[in-house]
């Protein structure tokens, strides 16, 4: 008998390790009442912006924070800064996804049950981020109109691993001619019933529909007592 793998072998010990982190983080934000979202993408999505909007608009009625992981440089701290929330960068080196043993030391010293929000932005992958669980309890997976509409066909791990989508650059959906049934059909023929919301941080259009779909969800959690 072929004996399996080593490589295998690590990736297994690799990945329970990260689980057995991703779970203590997530009964941490869900004892201090605090909601944590998970964004994920390609590069070049607009995920950034469209997460500096959020954060922008989400405070002025609750206590909002980011985390931000990228290969290099502190670009997207800085951007986000500028919503006047709290920001911290994860710098990965070499890693092209973000791992819950990141997280857990990226907060540090926060103190979490003094957020309503905390947002992740992973970095720009829509392979290896699929397999890393971080303790959210929402992932968004976005792609923008510039992208195509059969990134989910192409990709349909993240989507699978993802709660909400999230369509971006709806402001450049008719001059780049965005078929928007055909991405409706992608998505739904990899995540059927996956709820998807189309915005555009430029414009604003889509943001207030999305502010109150994760106020709900705070709404939602808060009522259900931690264990």
């Amino acid at each position: 008998m072929i004996a399996e793998p080593r490589l295998v072998e690590v990736r297994k010990n690799v990945l329970k390790k990260n689980d057995i982190c991703a779970r203590t983080l997530r009964d941490r934000f869900q004892a201090a009442g605090v909601l944590v979202i998970s964004l994920v993408s390609s590069p070049g999505s607009g995920k950034t912006a469209f997460l500096e909007k959020t954060l922008t608009c989400l405070r002025k009625d609750y206590r909002v924070a980011a985390l931000v992981g990228d290969l290099a440089t502190e670009n997207d701290a800085l951007r986000l800064a500028r919503s006047q929330a709290p920001v911290k960068q994860i710098t990965t080196g070499t890693l092209c996804h973000l791992e819950a043993a990141m997280v857990e030391t990226a907060l540090g010293d926060w103190d979490l049950s003094q957020l309503d929000f905390l947002f992740i932005e992973n970095v720009g992958n829509l392979v290896c981020p699929s397999s890393y669980d971080l303790g959210e309890a929402v992932r968004l997976v976005l792609i923008s109109v510039t992208e195509g509409e059969d990134k989910p066909l192409k990709y349909p791990t993240i989507f699978n691993s993802a709660d909400v989508a999230v369509i971006t650059k709806i402001d450049l959906a008719k001059a780049v001619e965005f078929d928007w049934t055909a991405a409706a059909a992608s998505i739904q023929a990899v995540r059927p019933g996956m709820e998807v919301f189309k915005v555009s941080a430029k414009s604003g259009e889509g943001m207030e529909d999305f502010t109150k779909f994760v106020s709900a969800r705070l709404t939602q959690m808060r009522a259900v007592p931690a264990v």
